[in-house]
């Protein structure tokens, strides 16, 4: 067993220095770019005042707006995949979050909500039509529908994992659902009404885990411990509502809502690390990056890469970043803060999050992410876990899929702020609900994403079903969508989804880098080496993710006991591994190309 450690290192030193780091990434580098490469100019006009509709076209204050994008690009990925890369010890996944987040994946958001501001607000599919071809754009549209469905089920089954047999915790999040419709309500045509909304809407969900407890040791109790199919249809019947009912009414309030929950949630965590400092008790590596882990199979390289996933870059981030966002940019030079600024920040989440699991005993943190009967295979004895588990009020061991994990890390942080041990169940189940309205956020939106590119797919098949106002096009698409991620979901465990979405994530991203990439060369004829701050993150990620899914293929995928289940997840992986190798491609004969643009102007 070979592992590195470094005596008594505890985690201010970490999160100082990650601080310093993003503040000279963000104050330099994100500079040169908006210089350099896209020559920003706040007195330029954007698709928000240019095609101002009121409805998806309104010009929104900077921070209003980078709120807005935070809580749309912040799902499961930065707090679920670096407790899992924890496997390998904190050192691999703190360096590729770092590394990643600065020089790959601000870098990836912000060019795509450029490139799309610029376009007069383009989707990404479209934007690949246009840099790389047209056949590049449909291959694009496969790959994003490919993602946004596996990136819905890896989410739903943290969130699954969360509540399954947790009354506490299924109450909580169940209260979610109305109190984000009354807001909706209350917010709807009335822009006064938005203050008392927010104010209403905190505070019923901090009642919500308040009440949790009397109504876990209640008569409802057995009603709220739900078993894991239960919960997976409860999460699909929540998708297919999220789709079909108005924006307005559940997608925005609950956006809305859950930016709240996610600023003050990393400002307060970042803050009780700083206080208390704890010490880290994982190794800084461990024997695991040889491959054979417990919760990842493969070796540290290249599957670290996967397993961080959002964490450092997010090829979902692209489809917001070319969604709504750049719909509602006012200034250009809000492009730097939003696009650039809010992935520091998520990568921030990353950081905080595996210094959290990293603060767990190894024994305890491999005691919550694996079954019963592969610990005992360990040969490790829990040392807090019990103790922990009677002070939550549930077990703790077993509850796979790292977001238990997750909160025990952070709830037991927070336990060692003055005076506030005897609070750690309300802090473990505060939590909770954070992440959960973390993940939401991604399975309601992603769904409804993955809803419009049905729409369009069927209606090559009858033109009706492209028009959004059209119910039975709208429920039948809704229904296959949710119909395909909810069968990933139900016969998915966390060892084949989190790495089939870390491939799928990552090979988007590539695509959206390369189509930046397309763009530099072409509008930068005399400067073609600006070209390398997207082409080298892309060659790097495009080549880890294009290996850890050859990997993944043959030494996970296709030796699962379940035989349908590794056929259908080899052949996902083989469908965006080709479309990338195809949009790869087309981006070499697009820098071949001779016409070319002023750096400024509209692509």
């Amino acid at each position: 067993m070979w592992t590195i450690k470094i005596m008594r290192l505890h985690a201010l030193p970490i999160l100082l220095g990650m601080l310093c780091l993003l503040a000279i990434a963000y104050r330099f580098y994100s500079a040169f770019i908006a210089a350099k490469i896209f020559a920003l100019d706040p007195a330029r006009s954007t698709p928000a005042h240019d095609k101002s509709d009121g409805k998806d076209y309104v010009p929104t204050h900077r921070w209003v707006l980078f709120g807005h994008h935070f809580a749309a690009i912040t799902g499961a990925g930065p707090l679920i995949g670096p407790v899992l890369a924890a496997q390998f010890g904190f050192l691999p996944g703190l360096l590729w979050i770092l590394v990643g987040v600065t020089l790959a994946g601000a870098v990836h958001d912000f060019v795509i909500l450029t490139a799309s501001v610029r376009s007069g607000g383009r989707s990404l599919a479209e934007l690949a039509r246009r840099e790389l071809g047209g056949a590049a754009g449909l291959v694009a549209s496969i790959a994003i529908f490919f993602t946004v469905t596996i990136a819905i089920s890896a989410m739903g089954f943290a969130v699954v994992k969360i509540l399954e047999g947790s009354p506490w915790a299924t109450f909580t999040i169940s209260m979610t659902i109305p109190i984000a419709l009354l807001m909706g309500v209350l917010m709807r045509g009335n822009e006064s009404r938005l203050r008392l909304a927010s104010v209403l809407g905190v505070s019923m969900l901090t009642a919500a885990v308040l009440l949790g407890n009397p109504v876990a040791h209640s008569a409802l109790a057995p009603y709220l411990s739900l078993s894991f199919p239960t919960l997976v249809l409860c999460i699909a019947a929540y998708g297919l509502l999220a789709s079909v009912l108005p924006v307005w009414l559940l997608l925005v309030p609950r956006d809305y809502l859950s930016s709240y929950m996610k600023l003050s949630t990393l400002a307060v965590l970042v803050l009780a690390i700083m206080v208390v400092n704890p010490e880290l008790k994982l190794d800084a590596v461990t024997q695991y990056i040889h491959g054979g882990g417990p919760i990842i199979k493969g070796k540290v390289f290249p599957f670290v890469f996967i397993t961080v996933a959002c964490g450092a870059i997010s090829g979902f981030h692209s489809l917001i970043a070319s969604g709504t966002t750049p719909k509602l940019i006012d200034k250009e030079t809000d492009c730097r803060p939003i696009g650039y600024g809010a992935m520091l920040l998520e990568g921030m989440v990353g950081v905080t999050s595996l210094v959290a699991a990293a603060c767990l005993h190894p024994a305890d943190y491999f005691a919550i992410n694996v079954p019963a009967s592969v610990f005992a295979k360990l040969g490790m004895q829990p040392v807090e876990l019990e103790l922990m588990s009677q002070l939550v009020g549930e077990n703790l061991f077993g509850r796979t899929g790292g977001s238990v994990s997750l909160a025990a890390g952070i709830a037991q942080i927070f336990a060692q702020l003055p005076y506030a041990r005897q609070f750690l169940s309300y802090f473990y189940h505060f939590i909770v609900m954070f992440e959960a309205v973390f993940i939401l956020t991604t399975v309601d939106a992603g769904t409804r994403v993955a809803r419009f590119l049905m729409q369009d797919l069927l209606g090559r098949i009858s033109p009706r079903f492209h028009r959004h106002d059209y119910t039975p096009g709208v429920l039948l698409a809704s229904l296959l969508v949710v119909t395909m991620w909810g069968g990933f979901l139900f016969t998915g465990t966390i060892s084949t989804l989190w790495p089939l979405l870390g491939i799928a994530n990552q090979l988007l991203a590539t695509t959206a880098l390369a189509v930046g990439t397309a763009w530099i060369w072409r509008t930068h004829p005399h400067q073609r080496r600006y070209a390398l701050v997207t082409g080298l993150p892309m060659l790097a990620v495009g080549s880890t993710t294009l290996t850890a899914g050859w990997k993944s293929m043959f030494e996970i995928f296709l030796k699962l006991p379940n035989r349908t289940q590794g056929l259908v997840d080899t052949a996902c992986t083989a469908v965006l591994m080709s479309c990338t190798v195809f949009l790869a491609g087309a981006l070499v004969v697009a820098l071949r190309r001779t016409d070319t643009v002023e750096p400024g102007s509209d692509i």
